[in-house]
């Protein structure tokens, strides 16, 4: 570990314009002590040759890794392997850093050394050049701890954070998942029960754009239901090992969103990721939940009926719920 290094760890997947100017917006930084990890995760246009420019014309600041497409966790856990840095700083390839964010964030982490994350505001710029007047999600929010918070969502975006290179090391690899594979992430670091510094500014810009994105696609794609399933009982385990009770209304919440998850698997036909969500959502309730009518009928209902029929069942009534 190079101590006062950043490290700056940018997944890229055929987004040659995209990662030029995430790149840019790294190397224009107020703070100047930092390496570019570019990530090329099986690209198949010209990102390659822009990614190896780069790496030429600031062969001192820059270098990259060519791998086969594997996900951005993966792309992610590649670069943070080759990381020297004390800090690590993860940048989507359609995202930007403002000018001060590692200077603002390394003094509040220097200034605050039982803090070992740091974040800041995060604006947020639709396709048509806008850019909205609040912080994007509840980046504008000030909270001490990312648990229990985190059980609600995932409620800063990728460029929002600056880690402790040692908390990175602490909370492990990242997985092989392609969907929420950031949200599993930070609540594995959450879990280490990590306190949070945060900078009343706006230290990065998240874009929305027409290029391919993971996060789009339809939301009842049973692969797509796969991972989310996967992802979620890594997330509740997290959330055991950070001793969270069921009574904490964060907890209470990732139950709903447990048991929803179980019905939309089981309406995919994913009959054993809808049965094993149905028990977690149970063991996330507190005791009085946890035996409710909703359960019980639900329980005896899919096994008269079956778990995908009875999904379906479910999932078509929940549009008129909602």
């Amino acid at each position: 570990m190079i101590k006062n290094l950043v490290s700056t760890i940018i997944p890229v997947y055929n987004r040659p314009k995209m990662l030029k100017e995430a790149v840019e917006s790294v190397l224009e930084q107020t703070y100047k002590n930092i390496e570019i990890i570019i990530v090329n995760d099986g690209s198949t246009d010209n990102t390659i040759t822009i990614a190896n420019n780069l790496a030429s014309k600031y062969s001192d600041k820059i270098q990259v890794i060519h791998q086969p497409t594997g996900g951005p966790g993966l792309a992610r856990e590649a670069g943070r392997q080759r990381a020297s840095g004390e800090y690590i700083q993860y940048l989507d390839s359609d995202d930007l850093l403002l000018p001060q964010k590692f200077e603002v964030q390394i003094n509040g982490l220097s200034n605050h050394p039982d803090c070992d994350v740091s974040y800041g505001k995060t604006r947020y710029r639709h396709r048509d050049g806008t850019v909205e007047n609040s912080p994007w999600k509840k980046s504008g929010i000030k909270v001490d701890t990312m648990f229990p918070t985190f059980l609600l969502d995932r409620w800063w975006d990728t460029p929002t954070p600056l880690y402790r290179s040692i908390v990175c090391d602490k909370a492990g690899p990242w997985t092989n998942l392609k969907h929420e594979e950031d949200w599993e992430y930070d609540c594995r670091i959450a879990a280490l029960g990590v306190k949070l510094h945060y900078c009343d500014m706006y230290l990065a810009e998240v874009r929305d754009h027409d290029e391919h994105r993971l996060c789009r696609g339809d939301a009842h794609n049973p692969e797509r239901l796969k991972e989310r399933s996967k992802a979620h009982k890594l997330i509740y385990s997290h959330a055991i090992n950070a001793k969270i009770d069921s009574t904490c209304v964060e907890m209470q919440h990732f139950s709903r969103a447990l048991f929803l998850l179980s019905r939309q698997c089981g309406a995919s036909g994913l009959v054993n990721e809808s049965k094993d969500l149905f028990t977690l959502a149970i063991n996330a309730s507190e005791e009085k939940r946890a035996k409710g009518f909703d359960f019980k009928i639900y329980k005896t209902l899919s096994l008269i009926l079956g778990w995908k029929l009875m999904g379906k069942m479910s999932c078509f009534l929940d549009k008129f719920r909602s």
